[in-house]
């Protein structure tokens, strides 16, 4: 196993286990013995899925299990709402359960399960995958393969041994083609930066962007290792044993695009000063007043080349974004975000990040969780934003609705955002602890109004002739 993912494996804690936890909304509704057949079919293609986990001495290794058993991977159960529980909180309930579950570390760490609603004529899909198999990116090329028509993985190329040597290329050799893709992925000022000190226009060029990066990355470290801890909030804390989930309707991604075209914001701009807007109102509604405050989510950013995401594993950085979650007037709070995104570009930060977790798979457990609190020192959360497929994916003949995921947390931070574009709408997800926050809903159910600021505004803006 790479170190990478010898980090993640170990990271585990009480309060939050490093799980990736999905739901699937598909309709009509599908039978145990055709998830069981597709599973078998298409994703045990990838190796990883057969493995389980055997830790030693030098590290941990991924071998393969004998007795494996696909009706211990893939499971039905009934879910039964108490009386008076609509089923959209018994599954909220149930997926807050399976979140704060472990999976069995005899066995490979995933599971599905299989919930048919009579009354509806759907099925829900709940999927739990430890973080140690695969990050976001992966998982959605998982996802393609996994359905109608989805092609499988290479299996020549799938596993490589190649950790070592992409880390080294990646921190040593950032003149390498990978770091170029890389970095420019995080900010494409740095990307063009070190092509030109691949292919400078004058040899003099290069060694001044050489001294310029150099300087660059000197003080990202600095910065880094400098920063405050995060602004005490009620989401801030000791975190318990339990989770709580939610997650919204979704927003039309053409009309999110049209407002940050308006408004002169990325699309990442416009839904993050959402997540800010939805945050701050939640804590005046509790009585809080934050004004004035910001707090931090980190934010993955992806490191590794996406026609090779088959290979699973975990390949990505975090920035520490900065939420301004105490500027009310919309407007203003979204260029705000707008200028912490653009603080972030050319940003060596993802980079160290990885560096960081990768050290962490080599250490005792304790050292590990003393590095890693660093992270959650600094942050109130976790948040993520992967791009899913345009179209609606088909899955066993049947269409699947909606896709929803929870990031998982690590250390003491009690909180994960997730955002998913999916067959043309934007879902919002929310995971949380229940000791910090027990309502996530009330969070979540903020989204939408916090757009429908920015979406009226833009649309009072002139437009067309008058415009000019």
């Amino acid at each position: 196993m790479s170190k990478v993912d010898t980090a993640w494996l170990r990271m585990d804690t009480e309060s939050n286990l490093m799980m990736i936890v999905g739901v699937w909304t598909i309709r009509p509704a599908i039978s145990l013995e055709a998830l069981r057949d597709r599973v078998e079919q298409r994703l045990l293609q990838y190796g990883r899925f057969r493995q389980k986990v055997v830790e030693d001495t030098l590290g941990a290794q991924w071998v393969e299990d004998d007795d494996f058993d696909i009706s211990r991977h893939v499971v039905e159960e009934v879910l039964l709402p108490l009386r008076g529980q609509s089923r959209k909180d018994a599954l909220r309930e149930r997926v807050g359960e399976l979140a704060a579950r472990p999976l069995d570390p005899r066995y490979p760490l995933w599971q599905f399960q299989l919930i048919n609603d009579e009354e509806s004529g759907d099925s829900m899909l709940i999927a739990r995958i430890h973080h140690c198999i695969a990050d976001g990116i992966a998982l959605i090329s998982v996802m393609l393969t996994i359905t109608d028509g989805g092609k499988a993985p290479p299996k020549r190329q799938q596993q490589p041994r190649d950790d070592q040597d992409w880390l080294t290329d990646t921190l040593l050799k950032p003149l390498s083609d990978m770091t170029v893709k890389a970095i420019g992925l995080a900010g494409a000022g740095a990307g063009k930066s070190i092509e030109k000190v691949i292919n400078p226009p004058h040899p003099l060029d290069s060694s001044v962007e050489m001294a310029r990066m150099g300087y660059q990355a000197i003080s990202d470290v600095a910065a880094f290792a400098l920063m405050p801890d995060d602004s005490p909030t009620r989401l801030k804390g000791k975190p318990g044993t339990s989770k709580r989930v939610a997650w919204d309707e979704g927003l039309p991604l053409e009309q999110v695009k049209v407002v940050g075209k308006a408004l002169n914001a990325s699309i990442n701009d416009v839904l993050l000063s959402c997540v800010a807007g939805a945050i701050g109102a939640y804590l005046r509604d509790k009585g809080d007043d934050p004004d004035g405050q910001e707090i931090r989510a980190m934010v993955p950013v992806n490191l590794r080349p996406m026609e090779k995401a088959y290979q699973l594993g975990n390949r990505f950085g975090l920035v520490p974004l900065v939420l301004p979650i105490g500027i009310a007037n919309p407007v203003e709070r979204l260029y705000a975000v707008r200028t912490r995104m653009q603080e972030l570009k050319g940003s060596f930060q993802p980079i160290m990040a990885f560096g960081l977790l990768s050290v962490a798979g080599l250490l005792i457990k304790p050292v590990q969780h003393a590095m890693l609190n660093i992270f959650a020192k600094k942050a109130t959360a976790v948040m993520t934003n992967v791009p899913g497929p345009a179209q609606a994916l088909k899955f066993c003949g049947s269409t699947v609705e909606r896709v929803m995921f929870w990031v998982p947390q690590s250390g003491d931070i009690g909180m994960g955002v997730s955002i998913l574009t999916y067959a043309g709408r934007v879902q919002f997800g929310l995971i949380t602890d229940s000791t910090l926050c027990p309502d996530p809903e009330a969070i979540i159910d903020k989204f939408a109004p916090e757009f429908e600021k920015l979406l009226w505004l833009s649309l009072m803006l002139p437009w067309g002739d008058e415009a000019a």
